[in-house]
């Protein structure tokens, strides 16, 4: 029979792992917390300009911004969790207790899987209008919803597993050197999911991205090709280019070090930039915000009416009048199909 250990302290598990904590503040703690918390502040704002932006613009009533607005609530969760977490580091860890260990993590997992899984999603909904040449996905409303809870129930399992069973409290000999109360069978479970999502989303932004160049030349040759339309399909290409750089530069260096310290790799120093790769996955919610949103003029000019006050007052501006005063933007090919303005 195992022996569990629920009644030790948290720095019994770090000891266990050979993960150091400390009494003190160092500067590496210092700066670490600094660059966290404004990182989440930044977080905070900028997705709450989103979701705002959304729910203000009903030409945003679509299911592609509804995906958009879900993936800001999930970055506006993630930046909650690292502030969080930020408020419960360094010499504070010693402190918690077990379960309050545990929130701290299952609210990062829980966050960051959203953010995820949501990306993928918006990833599927582009490839579908794109080589179907609509502005918006036909994709009812009542889909749209059950596919938001299916991405937050995803998270929340994913989230909430090591908390109820899948940790190491009653095997020692199996925990974390990152994580020290979570399983490493967990962690390696969480990164290789994340890296076969990874690996989805570069295929289909890929397919996306040779799909566009191809048609963009052999629409040049004809002398009937709409110049906005040659723009269109430029402004894509680049936002599919910065969607796949951001994304594997934030999130591949997380997952790889998880990945390594679940397969128990002795040979590998992953404690030495443990923070600096979490603080890097949570720019991507930063990022998220700027590369999906600020991208579409009509959200910048939202943005504008939002964080302009004196518009607030004018009675010109209303959901209605945004939404008449801004047509839908939609170019035709030579050969009259419709396809989308916007460098989603």
């Amino acid at each position: 029979m195992r022996h569990c250990y629920y009644n030790e302290s948290v720095g019994f598990f770090y000891n266990n792992s050979r993960k150091e904590l400390t009494s003190y503040w160092r500067t590496k703690d210092v700066l670490v917390v600094a660059l966290g918390l404004t990182v989440s502040v930044i977080v905070l704002l900028t997705n709450l300009l989103v979701i705002s932006a959304i729910i203000i613009n009903r030409r945003f009533h679509y299911p592609i911004y509804y995906l958009l607005g879900n993936l800001a609530a999930a970055d506006l969760f993630a930046g909650i969790a690292y502030m969080f977490l930020m408020f419960h580091t360094g010499p504070r860890t010693a402190g918690l207790s077990l379960r309050t260990w545990f929130i701290r993590q299952s609210l990062l997992d829980t966050s960051l899987t959203a953010s995820v899984v949501n990306l993928l999603a918006i990833a599927v909904e582009r490839h579908q209008t794109v080589f179907t040449m609509q502005l918006h996905s036909s994709m009812s409303n009542q889909r749209v919803v059950i596919l938001i809870i299916c991405i937050w129930v995803t998270a929340l399992l994913l989230g909430l597993i090591p908390s109820y069973g899948w940790h190491c409290l009653c095997d020692l000999g199996n925990c974390s050197r990152m994580a020290p109360l979570y399983s490493r069978s967990y962690l390696t479970f969480w990164a290789l999911s994340n890296l076969v999502i990874f690996l989805i989303m570069v295929v289909v932004y890929t397919h996306i991205f040779v799909y566009v160049k191809r048609k963009m030349m052999r629409m040049s040759k004809h002398t009937s090709f709409h110049p906005r339309y040659k723009e269109t399909m430029i402004n894509l290409i680049k936002t599919v280019i910065i969607i796949l750089s951001a994304f594997v530069i934030c999130w591949t260096p997380g997952q790889v070090l998880l990945l390594l310290d679940g397969l128990a790799c002795e040979s590998c120093n992953v404690l030495a930039v443990e923070k600096y790769v979490l603080l890097l996955a949570e720019i991507n919610s930063l990022i998220n915000a700027i590369v999906y949103s600020y991208r579409d003029s009509e959200m910048r000019s939202t943005f504008r009416k939002i964080l302009c006050f004196i518009c607030y007052r004018n009675p010109k501006y209303s959901p209605a009048s945004v939404k008449s005063s801004v047509t839908k933007r939609r170019i035709l090919s030579h050969n009259g199909h419709s396809t989308m303005d916007s460098s989603l």
